[in-house]
């Protein structure tokens, strides 16, 4: 028997959107009595947020089974001496928790597991009929992020669900990544999530090809590009950028400094100078692994820190600050620019593409209230290197068909990765192969993020009620309300209900409180149960027991004999509908 009655747990809903919560789903979560908070970026979940979060992982568990993966459990806390070997002890950076033993020993709390499960298969697997292995785990991670926010999305604690695969060869990894990426897609869909999978940046975990799962929802703190003609679809970290090139049938003018007082920003200097944005060099510092760089990009483009990174390879970017600027070459906020940068002979400059094609362009002239006009790349300015470095949108070319990109936004809930040899190598996790030679394991590693997943859910399905469950998840399919609780034949009847759908299978939850109707109705919508049942004067006198779906508020009638065969069917078309 599946079923609950509310008085028999705690579901402490909220009328008040909490001060705290910056996101729908943090709002509504909190409302909806899911969680709570205890510290920054830590929370408790309540018994039905944990309810969600266990069917998650249940769809998890069967898809992962299904593509041949074996569940273990490591612990959460990791010796730092593995992390030392891989390199990462030091460029995982202030967000990885660390802490020591009584003995001095120092350990950190698990951001993920590639050293450790590592660790575990070159001590255990020798021979290359010891693989292909899928080992998964669902557990607790640990990120200590600099600015928690939108609730469960970007907390330090968090549950996540990470595979590693094991594998002789390139070719077995391939086999692996395709078993995972088609479980991933089971998995979302089954989740009733509208989702796209696109091509991704590896960050920190490193290795070659990685994409992303992205559920798509206007409040996305992601933006994803999309050909709107063929497959290809990439975070805008990843994808790539032709130049677009604007004709320009003028030449050269001579350089001009003109005076800008008190206009810093693009539109500023645009519209006082009569000039589209798009005809301006903005110039932005960073400090890339301790040394400044300057990057040019057009005014109305934005730059991708991650294609510069990636482009100087290196460990970390970070944009310097006002004062540092300041201090280091005595350029004021919203004044810089490329011309005399390179004569002090201390920094380095790199270029988008699309700069080197504007004629007579408009960038800051390095002091407090001028800028210059007509600058010209070569002549004016010089570049250290040209590359692709800014932020891919609407309207950019596809690298495949050259078809206009769409772009929406996202929210992350996996990301499955290629990584090679980069932690077999270093942490010496070798096998023999059919020829007797000792070959570096080929590994991928795929992760989920369980409690991302249900806020991700909350994003994409809610209105100004409350939250709409796709069925799968929601923490109770069925909800049974009577209208009066001191009308008997309404409570016995709703007694009757709950007890068939209970022994039925129907995961269903009984509101037996002595409350209004009224308070009953807004904390069913708001809790977002998929079904409601309501059991009023026209079931007791009709026997028609009044059913009204969530998502569509379709309101139909059924007899107690057709309740529990109609929902049955009904709920497992709309599951069926998501796989």
């Amino acid at each position: 028997m599946i079923g609950m009655r509310v008085t028999q747990t705690l579901i402490p809903t909220l009328r008040e959107v909490p001060a705290e919560a910056d996101t729908v789903s943090h709002q509504l979560l909190l409302r909806a009595g899911m969680l709570r908070k205890v510290a920054s970026g830590i929370y408790t979940l309540l018994p039905l947020g944990y309810r969600v979060v266990m069917k998650i992982e249940q769809i998890i568990r069967e898809e992962m089974n299904r593509a041949g993966g074996v569940e273990l459990l490591m612990p959460i806390i990791q010796p730092a001496e593995i992390w030392h070997e891989t390199g990462r002890w030091d460029v995982y950076g202030p967000e990885m928790f660390r802490l020591r033993d009584r003995h001095g020993r120092d350990f950190c709390l698990g951001p993920t597991h590639e050293e450790l499960i590592t660790d575990i298969i070159r001590n255990e697997v020798k021979s290359y009929r010891q693989l292909p292995l899928l080992l998964y785990q669902i557990q607790n991670k640990y990120r200590d992020e600099k600015r928690p926010r939108f609730g469960l999305m970007r907390a330090r604690e968090f549950i996540m669900k990470d595979l590693y695969s094991f594998d002789k060869d390139e070719a077995g990894l391939e086999v692996s990544y395709q078993k995972m990426y088609e479980a991933y897609c089971r998995v979302f869909k089954r989740c009733g999530l509208d989702f796209r999978v696109v091509e991704a940046d590896p960050g920190a975990i490193g290795g070659g090809e990685t994409h992303e799962f992205m559920v798509l929802a206007d409040t996305g703190e992601s933006k994803v590009v999309f050909c709107t003609s063929c497959d290809y679809a990439a975070n805008v970290e990843k994808a790539p950028c032709d130049p677009q090139i604007i004709p320009s049938e003028e030449n050269p003018r001579p350089l001009e400094m003109v005076a800008t007082p008190d206009m810093r920003t693009v539109k500023e200097v645009a519209d006082y100078l009569g000039v589209p944005s798009h005809q301006l060099i903005k110039t932005m510092f960073y400090k890339v692994d301790g040394e400044y760089v300057a990057v040019l990009v057009r005014g109305d483009r934005v730059v991708n820190e991650t294609k510069v990174k990636n482009f100087l390879g290196a460990t970390s970017v970070e944009i310097a600050s006002e004062d540092e600027v300041m201090e280091a070459f005595g350029v004021p906020l919203g004044y810089a620019g490329p011309v005399g940068l390179q004569e002090k002979d201390k920094i380095k400059v790199i270029g988008d593409h699309e700069v080197r094609y504007l004629v007579n362009a408009v960038t800051g002239a390095n002091k407090e209230g001028y800028h210059y006009r007509n600058v010209n790349t070569g002549r004016d300015y010089q570049v250290d290197a040209w590359a692709d470095l800014r932020v891919a949108g609407a309207g950019d070319l596809c690298p495949r068909c050259k078809a206009p990109f769409q772009a929406k936004r996202g929210i992350e809930v996996g990301q499955i990765f290629k990584l090679g040899v980069k932690y077999s190598k270093a942490l010496g996790a070798t096998v023999l192969n059919e020829n007797g030679k000792e070959v570096p394991i080929v590994m991928g590693c795929y992760g989920i993020g369980v409690t991302r997943t249900m806020a991700a859910a909350v994003e994409q399905n809610h209105d100004e009620d409350g939250i709409i469950w796709p069925p799968s998840i929601a923490p109770y399919e069925v909800v049974v309300i009577p209208v009066s609780h001191r009308d008997m034949l309404q409570v016995r009847m709703a007694e009757e209900v709950y007890q068939s759908l209970a022994a039925a299978g129907i995961d269903v939850i009984y509101d037996d409180r002595p409350e209004r109707p009224g308070v009953k109705f807004k904390d069913a919508d708001l809790i977002g149960y998929p079904v409601r049942i309501v059991i009023g004067s026209r079931a007791v006198e009709d026997g028609l027991v009044e059913i009204k779906w969530r998502a569509s508020k379709e309101i139909l009638y059924k007899s107690k004999e057709e309740l529990v065969p109609y929902l049955r069917s009904s709920l497992e078309r709309s599951k069926n509908n998501c796989i």
